[in-house]
């Protein structure tokens, strides 16, 4: 079994393996035919798993590396544990504008990261190889490959399979940068093994990971260089909220190289050398860690999909939208084939991968609204429609929009730079269609995420009653601005009409 080195060697980390990759794991002899074979045990591929076996389905697991993928091990988990201690310490630093005096501040970095490792570790069991064979799944620890029509290898054993998943996931990959290759650098596959804090912070890409790690290291006291290609910060998101998020980037320190043209790298001593230009300035520094966090590739390698018929592309396979390749025997859920890389997006994926591979659903991606959320602070929430695409599609809207700083609680919190924009149907019956910016948007969109799902408009939020003082208040309001445009001239002047009769 290939050896997993997890840095640095401590019970934490040991935890984690034991539990992600037990050392002593037997794989089990492989049952006659399995109802699925799902290769890769990401989030998608143990939603899958444990659902079909939920259901009564004989299910085998194959992963390769370790067993939770990209969310436990290297992103969602680590990452947010981290978030949340440059919180804790950002919260300390202006306590006094709150009437609580702290005095001076300090980030004990290795504790951070102690801290984040223990409680990966503790999350880990749910995750975990012994969980799933109680669960009634067949793991089996190793690579998995097509070998036929009908049959997957791992190892010296050879399952079949009535129908098999491909939830294999994506890993970073290096943008085309001169002198990436010659300077050491961290990824999100390696950021968590850090020990010590850097003093000077490169950061490649200014994406939802390169703005929330940027953020982050900047509060724990690095000082942070943050290179974006394009103008300002997360290109994905409406201009008004990343702008936001971009201003409380630049209060927490972080220099943001934005337009960034002729990026070189060369390789110094005890680190990297960084040279580019960003309007019209030329920059020049060395900094002692360089994280990339732009660039993802599907793992299809090693899979021999082209001997059973699966096309994929650098992209990932190549799915219909019920989730079907171009082999019918075999679907693929989650990174490896969604432009929607989050671990939520993967869980409903996997939902309806059984749907249609065990019970001939017919269930579409194409029909789930996927909200998603960037955990800077402000955090960045979004679902459905943007303006952009909005104009890019030819599709007609109508925009309201609630400014936090307007919001009583928001005030109260000491959070009022923020928003809530919402995009409806012209007549409002319909939500297309929201952004927030807010302390914590990503629960905030929650609400109209539901009410996307139910058909329903601003009228119905309008009717909502929401407690005071919250700051989803502001979601309400979007819902009484709406109701304001439907007090046409001709409404307002049969109004008075009416008071002027009844009075």
């Amino acid at each position: 079994m290939e050896k997993i080195d997890l840095r640095p060697d401590d019970e934490h980390n040991r935890t984690l393996l034991k539990n992600a990759r037990p050392p002593d794991w037997i794989n089990p002899t492989p049952a006659a035919k399995y109802h699925l074979v799902v290769i890769g045990a990401g989030t998608a591929g143990l939603v899958t798993a444990a659902g079909a076996a939920g259901l009564g389905a004989k299910v085998a697991l194959v992963e390769k590396h370790l067993m939770g993928g990209d969310c436990l091990n290297y992103g969602c988990v680590p990452s947010k544990a981290l978030i949340r201690s440059a919180r804790a310490a950002a919260a300390a630093r202006s306590a006094a504008s709150f009437g609580v005096q702290t005095g001076n501040v300090s980030v004990n970095f290795p504790a951070v990261m102690e801290r984040m490792r223990r409680l990966r570790a503790d999350i880990s069991p749910n995750d975990s190889a012994t969980r799933f064979r109680k669960l009634g799944v067949d793991v089996f620890i190793g690579a998995g490959k097509f070998t036929g029509s009908d049959t997957v290898q791992v190892g010296d054993k050879t399952l079949r399979f009535k129908k098999a998943v491909i939830a294999t996931g994506a890993r970073a990959s290096a943008p085309p940068v001169p002198g990436l290759n010659e300077v050491p650098h961290l990824t999100n596959e390696t950021l968590f093994s850090l020990t010590g804090l850097p003093k000077r912070f490169g950061v490649i890409g200014a994406g939802p990971i390169g703005c929330e790690m940027a953020q982050s290291f900047s509060r724990f006291g690095s000082e942070v260089y943050l290179v974006e290609a394009l103008h300002g910060i997360l290109p994905r998101e409406d201009r008004d909220a990343a702008g936001i998020v971009q201003a409380a980037l630049a209060r927490d320190g972080v220099k943001l190289w934005c337009c960034g043209k002729g990026l070189k790298l060369s390789k110094t001593e005890g680190g990297g050398r960084m040279q580019v230009e960003s309007h019209g300035t030329n920059y020049d520094v060395v900094v002692d860690q360089l994280l990339v966090a732009v660039g993802r590739a599907p793992n299809v390698e090693g899979l021999r999909l082209e001997t059973v018929g699966v096309e994929f592309d650098k992209k990932g396979v190549k799915v219909n939208d019920r989730l079907q390749t171009t082999n019918p025997r075999i679907f693929a859920c989650g990174d490896v084939c969604s432009p929607y890389q989050f671990t939520h997006a993967a869980d409903f994926m996997a939902r309806i991968v059984i749907q249609n591979a065990l019970f001939l659903g017919r269930a579409r991606v194409g029909a789930l609204t996927i909200p998603w959320c960037t955990y800077t602070d402000p955090e960045l929430a979004h679902v459905g429609l943007s303006e952009t695409e909005a104009k890019t599609k030819n599709i007609p809207i109508q925009t309201f929009t609630q400014e936090l700083k307007d919001v009583d609680r928001a005030v109260l919190d000491g959070e009022p730079e923020g928003l809530v924009k919402v995009h409806v149907e012209p007549g409002g019956k319909r939500i297309l269609g929201a952004t927030i910016v807010a302390g914590h948007a990503g629960e905030m969109i929650d609400e109209l995420t539901l009410a996307m799902n139910a058909g329903l408009g601003l009228s119905a939020i309008a009717k909502t009653i929401h407690p005071y003082p919250t700051q989803a208040e502001a979601i309400r309001r979007t819902g009484d601005a709406w109701n304001r445009t439907r007090l046409t001239p001709v409404a307002k002047k049969l109004l008075n009409l009416w008071l002027k009769i009844s009075g």
